[in-house]
């Protein structure tokens, strides 16, 4: 069943919880395979615009990256850039194998390898922008030296002391939230009543990244919920490839037709020999049937449900990544400082600055902006600033240059 997108945020006197598709906010959707044809990982990312650097937007936790599509907008209006958000290892439409594996070193790998995928050796300029955890998966890609052609790094409330005592906070307020929801309509609506997201635009898109549906095999709690197994839209069909030129790869499989890759058509596709060794794959697969996909059981909840209906449940169960908490932010701080590129530092409160970045930020290595308190979801509650911050910077180091229509107005470039 198809989601239906509106674009208002009112009905009559009632607010508009509906969701809102990402079309409204990106060019592109794809899925991009990574890996050898027996142990392909499936990463969803998003794109905009053709001509400029590249932002590269890593989410927060428990997020995905449709929690920058309102950004997006806001970025693309003020300077002339691409973009390309994706989905984290075990958040969003990101299928991997070792989807437990949330280490610094995985995720950051993660990264490089998508941008890998989509640019082959030489990708443009690129400008790694992260948020929380994203933040500090940007720091630790561009500390390793990942992305080669990395010229800037913009880190969004990312500090290390504030950054872990959030994500122990976050831990209780997932315990207390609602395990489901009847409807997309419902988990919008809580996620702005409950203060999760403080904008109800970027809350119709971003919580689609969010949660999922699920069918209910009878009637009874949540725990009932049973759906259909995930499918592997790539390794199903390359398991039995022919060696040969990456255009030979849809006409010699051996395990089934073209359509058992994606709902969509298969475009951008990287040339190269196809063996034994990693090939990197680029498709499109249609949103809509992602979205039904999802564990065979979630956790016991008060919502009940009738057979055969719908109910939503969370993506990811951040509690399954505790381990890697102290490894994702321990010495970020300093590991930020030693980045040898521009830096950008957005905080949400000036109360978020430990002792090395102040030391840092009074010596001049980094910009810093703090910004009106908006709460944690920075780039969601407050697109328009972190767009302004951020164009800002890109122009002061000439990494991008104005858009023609918004050169007449220097509000960002203060």
């Amino acid at each position: 069943m198809e989601e239906s997108f509106n674009t208002e945020h009112e009905v009559g006197d009632e607010l508009d919880y509906s969701p809102v598709s990402w079309r409204e906010y990106f060019d592109q959707m794809q899925d991009v395979s990574v890996g050898p044809p027996d142990n392909m990982d499936v990463y969803r990312i998003y794109r905009a615009g053709h001509d400029g650097p590249l932002l590269v937007l890593l989410h927060g936790g428990g997020h995905s990256s449709l929690s920058w599509a309102v950004f997006t907008s806001a970025i693309t209006s003020r300077v002339t850039c691409r973009i390309l958000a994706m989905d984290l290892r075990g958040h969003g439409d990101t299928l991997v194998r070792q989807s437990g594996d949330f280490s610094t070193h995985a995720m950051s790998s993660d990264v490089a390898n998508v941008i890998g995928a989509c640019y082959g050796e030489t990708p443009p300029p690129i400008v790694l922008i992260g948020h929380g955890v994203g933040g500090a998966i940007a720091v630790h890609t561009v500390n390793h030296m990942l992305l080669p052609t990395t010229v800037g790094l913009v880190a969004i409330d990312v500090v290390e002391g504030s950054a872990t005592e959030a994500l122990h906070s976050i831990q209780n307020f997932h315990k207390e939230r609602p395990k489901s929801f009847k409807s997309m309509d419902d988990a919008i609506e809580w996620s702005i009543k409950s203060g999760q997201i403080a904008n109800l635009e970027s809350a119709r898109v971003s919580m689609v990244g969010q949660v999922k549906r699920c069918e209910v095999e009878k009637a009874g709690p949540v725990t009932d919920v049973v759906t259909d197994p995930v499918t592997d839209p790539v390794t199903d069909v390359l398991t039995n490839v022919v060696t040969g030129p990456v255009t030979d790869v849809l006409t010699n499989v051996a395990t089934g037709p073209v359509t058992n890759v994606a709902t969509g058509p298969v475009t951008n596709v990287v040339t190269g020999p196809v063996t034994d060794a990693v090939i990197d794959v680029v498709v499109e697969r249609d949103e809509e049937s992602c979205d039904q996909s999802c564990d065979k059981k979630s956790d016991a909840t008060e919502v009940s449900v009738s057979e055969g209906q719908s109910v939503y449940i969370w993506r990811i169960d951040l509690s399954k990544s505790e381990k890697y908490w102290d490894g994702w932010f321990r010495g970020t701080s300093n590991l930020f400082l030693a980045c040898n590129l521009p830096k950008l530092l957005l905080l949400a409160g000036i109360d978020r600055l430990d002792r090395d970045l102040t030391i840092g930020q009074m010596q001049g290595k980094f910009m810093m902006q703090v910004l009106p308190p908006c709460g944690h979801a920075v780039q969601e509650n407050r697109p328009e600033k972190v767009a302004d911050a951020v164009a800002s910077f890109l122009l002061r180091h000439k990494f991008a240059e104005a858009r023609r229509e918004t050169r007449s107005s220097n509000s960002f470039t203060q």
